[in-house]
């Protein structure tokens, strides 16, 4: 019987599929773009993400995440692929998805293994940004989905917050509107559920102890396990020789005393085969490009998981 079970969260970095669309920029990811996107490297690129996925909390619970939030998704085709690859298909998972406005083509989706967690439905919010030149900045939804973990409902929130692109106090007020929307997402679970089971998940490209997060996102209803990695100088990404804790999982305070799913603990899934083996990037992401050279890795971040247990009761 299944006690211990895992949830995670995975920026993929650039699940593109082989095709334009002449909607988004996503012309670097062709066969004749930048980066020679071929169906070899893509393939490739499926397998190495699914092969992560079905190890991420394997060796203590036996079972990949019951569900799995991600990152840098172009559509479904990607999404397609990586339930039916050969890792995969043998946990029956389906998907949430939606296409978003971000100018790349890049979006969250929501995989779930359909044994375990049942649907109930799912929305997206979109985040409304402005340039400096006073024009939209076009940038991924936020995706909720709620459903019945073990018969218990949940609310998961999945988020790609805004980059750091042109500095991070330049940058910090979208991510601080982003942490708004999120506030007006769980004023929307209150009004459903007076105690709900939130789950905030995400690639926030700010830490637990940045502005947007602690002063704008965190209250009293949430614990971010995240902060304790964090201060042990630990990090799901690095840049220029430093650790980032910029991949989270928040869990509302109910998790810790809920009488039938209870918050275990977090962890960075930095498994050997997921790092650089040697050189200066020794012990970082083993990443799919450095530069416009094809490693053919997994992505430039680490996937992060959290633990529960499921309470039997008689």
């Amino acid at each position: 019987m299944l006690n211990t079970f895992s949830i995670a969260f995975y920026n993929v970095e650039n699940l593109f599929d082989t095709e334009h669309n002449e909607l988004t920029l996503d012309i670097d990811y062709t066969p004749d773009g930048k980066f020679q996107w071929t169906q070899d490297r893509y393939q490739r690129k499926i397998q190495n993400l699914s092969k992560a996925i079905s190890k991420i909390g394997l060796k203590n619970t036996n079972l990949p995440p019951i569900f799995i939030g991600l990152a840098e998704i172009e559509n479904k085709t990607g999404l397609i692929d990586l339930i039916s690859s050969e890792k995969l298909k043998p946990f029956d998972y389906d998907f949430v998805h939606y296409d978003s406005p971000d100018e790349r083509g890049i979006d969250v989706a929501f995989l779930y293994q359909k044994k375990y967690f049942e649907l109930l439905y799912s929305d997206t919010y979109t985040l409304y940004l402005t340039g400096s030149d006073n024009n939209r900045d076009y940038t991924r939804d936020i995706l909720l989905v709620s459903g019945k973990l073990f018969n218990e409902q949940v609310y998961i929130i999945v988020n790609h917050w805004p980059s750091r692109n042109g500095g991070t106090k330049n940058s910090d007020n979208k991510r601080v509107k982003a942490a708004n929307l999120v506030q007006e997402i769980i004023a929307d679970i209150y009004k459903e559920n007076e105690n709900p089971n939130i789950i905030i998940m995400g690639d926030f490209n700010d830490a637990p102890s940045s502005n947007s997060i602690k002063n704008y996102l965190m209250n009293s209803d949430f614990i971010n396990p995240m902060l304790d990695l964090q201060n042990k100088r630990k990090g799901s990404v690095k840049y220029h020789g430093k650790w980032y804790m910029f991949d989270q999982i928040i869990i509302s305070q109910r998790f810790l005393s809920n009488s039938n799913l209870k918050f275990l603990s977090a962890q960075i899934f930095d498994d050997h085969f997921l790092q650089e083996a040697k050189g200066r990037r020794k012990g970082a992401p083993k990443r799919t490009f450095i530069g416009t050279w094809h490693q053919g890795g997994f992505s430039d971040h680490f996937p992060v998981l959290a633990y529960f247990k499921k309470i039997n009761h008689p």
